[in-house]
């Protein structure tokens, strides 16, 4: 079975620098692959890369057996979901609505959203814990309640393929934990899962797999248990990192100098 998502020598630059080289990645159905890095390494611009929505220096992307580029956007997007880091609200709309705009790659042209797309937003809204304020307007939330919106977005568009650039953005403690527990079961129910973190400890509890960007062309891929190292991870974020055990994981802090 091809993986759901893939790219081959996938080359991802800002001019005068090359962040990401000759990346080689497949994203199979029931994983989660977290992406790690400093500010600036590329973590961004790599997600927007894979979703076709930035041309890459050189490579190819490919969904399924189907080079991205010659794909549809609408096929795209009945596929594959764009969580960005921030959304921005320039007019007044319900809660409701918001989320129906993930549905939108379902329906046809000239056609309004069924009984079915407003059942299926509802469910993401109350995943997300967003039902009270379906009918409440965008702009009257909190940071968090509106990030928690834009995730319940992203879960009505119903994708295989789910690219998360800083999902927990905004959120508080409880609130991080929620939304990865809801990509790691969609990803346990049959998706795939990527997404950029700043949190390593995050990626240790949910992450199969981990990409470590160094920003300056190097990567490293591997699973999350044999990859996350002091040694490795100290070198990635230019600080020293102690690993300290907690139950069943190995988590990390960041030491002193």
């Amino acid at each position: 079975m091809p993986p759901l998502l893939s790219c081959v020598a996938l080359s991802v630059s800002v001019p005068g620098r090359s962040l990401v080289r000759d990346l080689q990645l497949e994203l199979q159905r029931g994983e989660v692959l977290a992406i790690l890095g400093q500010n600036g390494a590329g973590k961004t611009l790599s997600l927007m890369t894979l979703a076709g929505l930035r041309a890459a220096e050189s490579g190819q992307v490919h969904i399924g057996e189907l080079e991205l580029r010659h794909a549809p956007r609408r096929d795209i997007a009945r596929q594959l979901a764009l969580l960005p880091q921030d959304v921005e609200d320039i007019f007044p709309t319900t809660v409701m609505d918001t989320a129906l705009i993930g549905r939108h790659p379902h329906i046809g042209h000239l056609r309004w959203e069924s009984p079915e797309d407003y059942a299926i937003a509802a469910r993401a809204l109350e995943t997300m814990g967003l039902t009270a304020l379906a009918q409440r307007d965008v702009l009257t939330l909190s940071g968090g309640e509106r990030r928690r919106l834009a995730i319940a977005q992203v879960l009505a568009q119903q994708p295989d393929i789910y690219l998360l650039d800083e999902p927990t953005n905004h959120l508080d403690s409880q609130h991080q934990l929620d939304a990865m527990r809801v990509f790691r079961r969609a990803a346990d129910n049959g998706a795939a899962v990527m997404a950029s973190l700043h949190d390593i400890n995050l990626a240790v509890r949910f992450a199969d797999r981990c990409l470590l960007l160094f920003g300056d062309g190097r990567w490293e891929l591997g699973p999350s248990a044999g990859i996350l190292s002091e040694a490795r991870l100290s070198e990635l974020f230019a600080t020293p990192m102690e690993a300290v055990s907690w139950r069943s994981h190995t988590l990390f802090v960041a030491g002193s100098a």
